[in-house]
């Protein structure tokens, strides 16, 4: 590529015109328009993705009739009867807080009230008005992961 350097009448000095160069019988690049200056490129951000099989915790941490809350996941698993583990979404589906506790049988939001039953995450008590989604988790001994 032949790159020169031109100040004419009208344009600001130091502007770099790229000219194309042949790059074989009747073939040229393609002209840019513009100045040759390089644009740097945006990456795409990525999307975080939970990963597969990142442990929670252990079944000791899920107490019987209760639960544990993992906020930095997103998740909420409870132990509804002896050896059960069942896990739902941490996001109320009221407004989209995270809920807080577990305790007398419920999940428990701290915006607004709403409590979700620990067997299936269906609304105990509005104003949630759909149950909390199930999320597959994986209970190998005494470890449980995402599935």
């Amino acid at each position: 590529m032949l790159l020169t350097a031109c100040a004419g009448y009208g344009q600001p000095s130091g502007d770099i015109v790229a000219e194309p160069a042949n790059t074989g019988p009747g073939e040229a690049e393609p002209a840019e328009s513009g100045s040759a200056k390089a644009k740097p490129q945006k990456e795409k951000p990525q999307k975080e993705k939970k990963a597969a099989g990142e442990e929670l915790g252990s079944t000791a941490d899920i107490p019987e009739g209760g639960g544990k809350v993992f906020a930095n996941k997103k998740v909420v698993v409870t132990q509804p009867t002896a050896g059960e583990f069942k896990c739902f979404t941490a996001v109320c589906t009221h407004q989209g807080c995270t809920v807080a506790s577990v305790s007398n049988g419920t999940i428990n939001c701290p915006c607004h009230g709403s409590k979700f039953n620990i067997a299936d995450g269906s609304v105990a008590n509005g104003p949630a008005a759909k149950p909390l989604a199930e999320k597959k988790i994986n209970v190998e001994g005494d470890s449980i992961s995402l599935a």
